[in-house]
């Protein structure tokens, strides 16, 4: 199948079907050019423990930005550069923004949304994928499943070349404890996951930050590139080079928020100049911003001084640079606004017209099967090198034989030793579950916000694939674990009585696992999780109905709440029938006991097992949608 003729192809996700997509030679044009107008952008917040006061983030910040060109925003650190792009980009919302942000004259929507890369300061990437496997997962979840397969990793290797990426296309990502790529190498592969999706506007936040001079130009190169084929690019730069910024067509200086030039980067020094800041040194332009947005004027004498007469001089700078805006770059600019028209952008080198009827309504560009096969996928790869590591593999097993060992062959007499071994069972797989789950979420928190920001995929696919790629270990261990303890304990040597077991400890397993996802998901935050966690175990062991057989009726609910409580009269009831004895030495001899008087058993009771097995259904599917609610919040904070 051509390029061609996937393009034209219907449930294309907002492929305009009158643009041929060129050979993959050359960089995909924009499926639509979109310019950018903000008006008044005004942000604050309220200031904590005082709930009547606000500050002031950004303060009525205006501009537009047109197909072809790079604007910069400038300012020192805390000017909220960062604050600015992520309005720009749709991810500031509230009652405290306020203003006017469209694009091609309409408002952000999910359709502009997946026509929009944003690539954050902080690589947010899994460490144990590849170069090559990162990008091809993010290129299919995010393009339409109308293109081929095929087609999807020729896009792929044509962005690993674009960005020179070539030579470390086969090495991990790597992280804090994996050795992986470089910083530079890992802020190509963040911007390369937007490139792939053709984004018609894309902003960078500080994509230059920790990198040297020459890896620094080779990314703001590309970016030139993906600007001359007709994208809008919008990036924040905290100390440029100067071959750097001329490359910016347009620059946005900000100092606490407040806009102080806005304009032609080669204008700005001519404008300062114009207002009374001139330099007689030949001088970097952007250092001359910054030393003006920190308040230090050209050829300061006192710039690295510190006292009182240091900040007044300094106030008294950004007095004369506010004053400056209004009076020259304001009025001009609002007769800018006033008289923008998208149609102004048009981009012609492909001879494409920016409309309204271009902005498609929302759809996913692909299906929820798809989704979550792709990312079932991608997390068994991600999770190929600790999901069965030989920690937790010694873990479990070491456990098993161990108990095994202690409780060898417990001869039917010992009916106490027995007990405590169901019951051993019902606390050690429903505390080890419960707290592989806690960690899940808080773990990828950062990926879920960046990857649902982005439209990737349905939360609810992302949901059932990560619960259901933990399977395989979740049952696995336990499955290994139980062969072994249980032949060795010597509990029953029934094979049905044995699979029995094994079903309800498994059961116990998935709904362990669902109150670790729930509190983690609700917490998103390791130590108070942790912290819960280990809460919730120990009332579930006290309560679990083997320490404490006769609890007091003002708490004797708590037990209730114990799914430790229903395995473990499951495992006795699957183990025991009320009618079974077993040998007791009573008055100096030896004779038959019922099981049902011992007083642990008599305490849990042998019926109503299958009310038991309900509720512990009740629990699974409870925690676990209370797990998916709390993170449905998540991406909105």
């Amino acid at each position: 199948m051509s390029l061609n003729s996937i393009a034209s192809s219907p449930g294309n996700c907002g492929f305009d079907n009158n643009i041929t997509l060129p050979d993959l030679s050359t960089m995909l044009q924009p499926i639509f050019p979109i310019a950018l107008k903000f008006e008044e952008v005004v942000y604050k917040v309220k200031l904590e423990g005082q709930k009547c006061k606000e500050k002031t983030i950004l303060n009525g910040v205006s501009g537009t930005v047109c197909p072809g060109e790079i604007l910069a925003m400038l300012g020192p650190s805390g000017s909220s550069k960062t604050t600015l792009l992520t309005a720009l980009g749709g991810r500031l919302k509230g009652k405290l923004l306020s203003g006017k942000i469209s694009y091609n004259g309409q408002q952000f929507t999910g359709s502009v949304k997946r026509k929009i890369g944003f690539v954050a300061q902080d690589d947010v990437l899994y460490p144990h994928l590849t170069v090559f496997e990162t990008l091809l997962f993010t290129a299919l979840l995010r393009l339409p499943s109308s293109l081929a397969h095929e087609v999807k990793v020729g896009q792929v290797e044509h962005v690993i070349t674009e960005l020179g990426l070539a030579r470390v296309r086969n090495s991990m990502i790597g992280g804090p404890l994996v050795r992986g790529i470089s910083g530079g190498e890992r802020k190509r592969v963040s911007i390369g996951q937007e490139m792939l999706i053709n984004p018609s506007l894309i902003l960078l936040d500080e994509p230059t930050s920790g990198l040297d001079s020459t890896t620094a130009l080779r990314i703001l190169t590309t970016l030139k590139a993906m600007a001359d084929s007709g994208r809008t690019v919008i990036t924040t730069v905290h100390q440029p080079s100067s071959r750097i910024y001329h490359m910016f067509n347009k620059v946005i200086l900000l100092s606490e928020g407040q806009p102080i030039y806005y304009g032609s980067g080669s204008s700005a020094v001519e404008y300062f100049s114009s207002i009374g800041f001139s330099t007689t040194l030949t001088i970097n332009p952007a250092d001359l911003l910054l030393d003006l947005a920190s308040g230090i004027g050209p050829d300061s004498k006192h710039a690295t001084e510190q006292g009182e007469n240091m900040e007044k001089e300094k106030k008294q700078v950004k007095e004369a640079l506010i004053l400056g805006y209004q009076n020259t770059i304001s009025n001009r600019l609002k007769s800018e606004l006033c008289n923008f028209d998208a149609a102004v952008c048009n981009w012609k080198k492909d001879g494409s017209k920016i409309t309204r009827k271009d902005m498609k309504k929302e759809e996913w560009c692909t299906s929820w099967w798809h989704q979550l096969r792709v990312l079932l996928q991608r997390g068994m790869k991600e999770r190929r090198f600790e999901a069965f590591n030989r920690l937790r593999i010694f873990q479990v097993l070491s456990v098993a034989v161990l108990g095994g060992l202690l409780w060898w062959h417990t001869p039917l007499s010992h009916i106490q030793d027995r007990i405590a071994l169901i019951f051993f069972f019902s606390v050690f797989w429903g505390f080890y579950p419960l707290y592989n789950a806690v960690f899940t979420f808080p773990q990828e928190r950062r990926m879920l916000i960046k990857e649902r920001t982005s439209g990737m995929y349905k939360l609810s696919s992302y949901f059932l694939a990560r619960t259901i790629g933990d399977l395989p270990l979740e049952l696995a261990l336990p499955t290994a674990f139980v062969f072994i303890i249980y032949w060795m304990g010597g509990l029953k040597p029934d094979p049905f009585t044995f699979i029995l077991s094994l079903v309800v400890v498994l059961y116990n397993v998935l709904v362990a696992q669902s109150l670790g996802l729930a509190i983690g998901a609700i917490l998103m935050d390791i130590k108070p999780a942790t912290t819960l966690a280990s809460v919730t175990t120990l009332v579930f062991l006290i309560a679990g109905g083997y320490y404490v057989q006769q609890i007091p009726p003002f708490i004797v609910w708590l037990k209730y709440l114990s799914y430790s409580y229903y395995c473990y009269k499951l495992l006795l009831g699957v183990q025991y029938h009320e009618n079974d004895v077993y040998p007791c030495f009573k008055m100096g001899k030896w004779e038959w006991c019922k099981v049902i008087d011992v007083p642990a058993v008599r305490s849990m009771g042998l019926s109503n097992l299958w009310v038991d097995v309900c509720i512990l259904g009740l629990m699974l599917v409870g925690y676990r949608i209370i797990a998916y609610l709390a993170l449905q919040r998540v991406h909105t904070r």
